[in-house]
């Protein structure tokens, strides 16, 4: 027999929170989800009343269930919110996904823009990976310069306040792991979860960093979120993949030890912060003006390497 629900001790199991013991109905499922995206936010001030909040959403599960979770917090807060997406033009994948954003704003009367990286740097993804000048220059790479980028002037040409991004606590896991593994240790200094003011005026939030992938799946499918299922083309050039695996097999062995390494990574990432705070130079990128790290930012750094290819293809 499915045992009772440990919160309201009325309705049937739908969910086991393995790492806490928890058996939970759907509502208080639903809840504990909601309330602690709210508690992420109010832990870390992500947001304030009266601002403009740009959410970015690609399709899948994570981005959908944060445009609703923040949707029912604005009319609470009277924040103003739009979505945006970024079409990377991969043939295949992002037409079905678009279709689902467009249909999901439609139904919740959510303002949408979309913008795609041919109008923006000149390629899509599918051509950057023609036009890329090796392998070493992996498609995840190029993706995630580009992506961010994208976002940054879509939320500005939107006059946002606020970037928001459905980054989950299994990300931060994996991009902490690359970070480490690639040497890039100043990153790791970046990734704490208070937002900052960038020198655009841009604030960039995460309200689902301490929240476990799985459970955002399962949250997507009750509220009845139809989102896209297929994985990219082009995810297996990253090693991504495999921090993936790794974590979701210790998790399977020691529940909650996902969570103990997000409080451990945090601490880590806290005092790189502080670190970093006392040397960290700010330079503009000689080509575009953007903030940059140094002279030429890695956008621009990205689409000369691709034009280097191009030009020299066409030769």
């Amino acid at each position: 027999m499915t045992p009772l629900c440990n919160k309201c001790n009325k309705k049937h199991t739908v969910f086991h929170r393995r790492y806490s013991g928890e058996n939970l109905c759907r509502s208080c499922f639903m809840y504990s989800i909601e309330k602690k995206t709210l508690q992420t936010i109010s832990k870390y001030s992500m947001l304030k009343f009266n601002q403009r909040i740009a959410v970015g959403v690609s399709g899948g599960k994570d981005s959908l269930a944060l445009l609703h979770i923040l949707k029912k917090i604005s009319k609470r807060n009277n924040n103003d919110i739009i979505a945006i997406t970024i079409d990377e033009g991969i043939e295949g994948y992002r037409n079905e996904s678009l279709s689902i954003v467009k249909n999901f704003c439609k139904n919740e009367e959510i303002l949408l823009r979309i913008f795609n990286y041919k109008d923006l740097f000149g390629s899509n993804m599918d051509e950057a990976i023609t036009e890329r000048p090796s392998n070493k220059l992996s498609a995840c790479s190029i993706c995630g310069t580009f992506r961010r980028r994208a976002l940054d002037l879509a939320s500005l040409s939107v006059d946002a306040d606020i970037l928001a991004t459905a980054h989950n606590l299994d990300d931060y896991l994996q991009t902490f792991m690359i970070n480490l593994f690639s040497g890039d240790v100043s990153r790791i200094g970046w990734m704490y979860p208070r937002p900052i003011e960038y020198s655009n005026g841009l604030k960039k939030i995460k309200p689902f960093v301490e929240i476990y992938e799985s459970e955002i799946v399962f949250y997507a499918f009750h509220s009845r979120i139809e989102f896209q299922t297929d994985q990219c083309p082009y995810m297996d050039e990253s090693i991504r993949s495999e921090f993936r695996s790794f974590f979701n097999d210790l998790e399977k062995i020691h529940p909650g030890i996902k969570y103990n390494c997000f409080n451990s990574m945090n601490k880590l990432s806290k005092i790189v912060k502080s670190v970093e705070k006392n040397e960290e130079v700010k330079n503009t990128c000689l080509n575009c003006g953007e903030t940059s790290s140094n002279n030429i930012c890695s956008v621009c750094t990205t689409i000369q390497l691709l034009d280097l290819r191009k030009k020299n293809f066409s030769n």
